[in-house]
């Protein structure tokens, strides 16, 4: 018994320790890892595909992707840039939203990056491509999420929040690309996961360099901003506006509003 309170107390030691000379703090870091673990189990959604009719899933899709919009435009304009304006200059916040949206669009470019969000997409000949942009597409979550964490707990759940309600239809739109370019659908689930694990890699780098690059936070929450808004006006609403039937369009249109709304409803909860 004294040999393990012995131990115990060592290992204490050892803890402060280890955040005396690193200067890191584990619950923000626990919080980091534990939202971006999250955001990567995601990915597994597609077992879904298994016991929910295409056509039902097709209807529930259409709906989430009007809510996403409206979450990553209230994240961005209600959450992400407030909080960055309290910390750096507005000139430079919206050259950096600018930044964002133009890297998120380059991304788009060079890596073939598609979401397809009927969980249903034509066969694809860039399967193992798609899983290449994926997986950047998730380090760079992965940072977003941890750039958010280390301004606020508050901000971080936030921001995953914001990412987790893209992130359900863009994985059933990449499961799908995999499974319709000719994985089969336990390949296809393995290799998607694989592909979103990288979230908790950008996580720790995100963590690790913003802990040691002074005043960095603020341009990455407006970087993000860029690409949440680039997100929903070149990926999601374009979906919406593909709706021919009046009631459909007026309801994906209140889903919208519902994104938005339920964003701000969440900064008056965590002010």
């Amino acid at each position: 018994m004294v040999n393990f309170k012995s131990f115990l107390f060592r290992r204490k030691k050892l803890f402060y320790y280890i955040k005396e000379v690193t200067n890191l703090d584990f619950n923000t870091l626990i919080w980091i890892l534990g939202s971006t673990i999250l955001v990567s189990f995601i990915s597994l959604i597609g077992i879904i595909t298994l016991i929910i009719k295409d056509e039902a899933l097709k209807k529930i899709l259409f709906f989430l992707v009007g809510f996403s919009a409206g979450a990553l435009i209230g994240g961005a304009f209600l959450h992400l840039l407030p909080e960055a304006l309290e910390h750096t200059n507005s000139t430079m916040i919206f050259l950096y939203v600018i930044i964002g949206f133009t890297s998120f669009f380059l991304l788009e470019k060079i890596l073939y990056w598609r979401h397809c969000h009927e969980g249903k997409c034509p066969i694809h000949m860039f399967t193992y491509l798609n899983l290449v942009g994926d997986g950047v597409h998730n380090f760079i979550d992965g940072l977003i999420i941890a750039a958010s964490f280390t301004v606020s707990i508050p901000l971080g759940l936030i921001t995953t929040i914001a990412v987790v309600a893209h992130e359900v239809p863009q994985e059933l739109g990449d499961f799908g690309v995999l499974v319709y370019g000719g994985f089969t659908k336990p390949k296809a689930l393995f290799w998607n996961f694989t592909s979103a694990i990288t979230a908790v890699f950008g996580a720790l780098f995100g963590y690790f360099f913003i802990t040691h690059v002074e005043n960095i936070a603020s341009s990455l929450l407006s970087f993000t901003a860029g690409g949440f808004l680039y997100i929903a006006a070149s990926d999601l609403i374009p979906e919406l506006h593909k709706q021919p039937e009046f009631k459909k369009s007026i309801l994906s249109f209140i889903f919208f509003l519902i994104g938005i709304w339920f964003m701000g409803f969440m900064k008056i909860i965590f002010e």
